[in-house]
């Protein structure tokens, strides 16, 4: 398999290395961070009156006065899913005033 030469193809990359069947349907967590604890909340809240398939986790983080918000949602991991499902946290996050923080599963 090939894959774009960028941060999530590398991820893909590895994780088709490491044996993970990329054709099949996986949990994909979405990580957003936040400086304050309401603006994550904000965003679950959206997110669960919106779109309730999406599993939402607020916990702080390991920063100091920084809050993640992990998205999860069962999908196939393709590069142009993953891309778009990543523009479409980034543009919500930045609506509560936070941002992306990239992705992953569990394997």
């Amino acid at each position: 398999m090939n894959f774009p030469n960028d941060e999530s193809g590398q991820v893909l990359a590895e994780m088709h290395a490491a044996g993970i069947d990329l054709t099949t349907s996986h949990q994909v967590t979405f990580f957003q961070l936040f400086e304050k604890k309401e603006q994550a909340q904000a965003m679950a809240e959206h997110l669960q009156a919106n779109a309730p398939h999406i599993d939402c986790h607020l916990h702080p983080d390991e920063t100091p006065n920084v809050w993640d918000l992990d998205c999860t949602v069962s999908m196939i991991p393709d590069y142009e899913l993953i891309i778009a499902q990543e523009a479409e946290f980034e543009k919500l996050a930045n609506k509560f005033e936070g941002y992306n923080d990239g992705w992953g599963i569990e394997a």
